[in-house]
């Protein structure tokens, strides 16, 4: 007996799915998981010297550019108070 056009199609779609998340990306992790292979959360000492590093010198990058944009706004407000700075002119229409 042959089925419904529209029952086949949702079956090959549910297995369609059901076969990707298992033979897919999704199935390989956890069957990582399930042998133990997965990557242990732990970082060793010489991981978490080097996340040390990075961070002092990000730190360091981020402190050398709130000098500089307070050098800049320093600089602009003193032009500002002085006249310098006008005001942007409106384009012609043409």
């Amino acid at each position: 007996m042959a089925g419904d056009p529209a029952q086949i199609i949702a079956a090959v779609g549910c297995f369609s799915v059901i076969g990707f998340v298992v033979l897919g990306p999704i199935g390989r992790a956890f069957a990582d998981r399930l042998r133990g292979k997965h990557r242990d959360a732990a970082l060793d000492s010489g991981e978490v010297e080097a996340l040390r590093d990075e961070l002092h010198s990000v730190r360091q990058q981020v402190a050398e550019l709130a000098e500089r944009q307070d050098f800049a706004e320093r600089l602009l407000a003193q032009a500002r108070d002085k006249g310098l700075l006008s005001a942007p002119k409106e384009p012609k229409d043409k």
